[in-house]
């Protein structure tokens, strides 16, 4: 399981991701992010939405209700272009991590 620390870390950049890839609604966006990670990021409408005003409010993201056929109308969030430049911002920082745990994890040659 991760950590709440990691969770709450992650939440903006994955949402970010997720939508980069088409508008998508809250539900489906849980779903999403339980089916790629296997499982071990389980998230809540409580967590969400919360999460998708504030990108909102910041001018991340956009929203709009659309009708869904034979059932009610659900509220669909969209990447803005400052959205598409946060992602990229957030990308870039999320792999210097990735490199320098993959680095620091990995047998040390030399020793310092």
């Amino acid at each position: 399981m991760v950590s709440k620390q990691l969770m709450a870390a992650s939440t903006r950049p994955i949402i970010l991701a997720i939508l980069a890839r088409g508008e998508d609604y809250g539900y489906r966006i849980i779903q999403k992010v339980r089916h790629v990670s296997g499982g071990s990021l389980e998230w809540t409408d409580g967590m969400l939405y919360p999460v998708l005003q504030r990108m909102e409010m910041d001018g991340l993201v956009a929203s709009r209700w659309r009708a869904a056929e034979g059932s009610r109308p659900r509220r669909y969030y969209r990447l803005t272009p400052s959205g598409r430049q946060e992602l990229e911002a957030e990308l870039s920082a999320w792999r210097s991590v990735w490199e320098a745990l993959n680095a620091f994890s990995a047998p040390a040659a030399v020793a310092d």
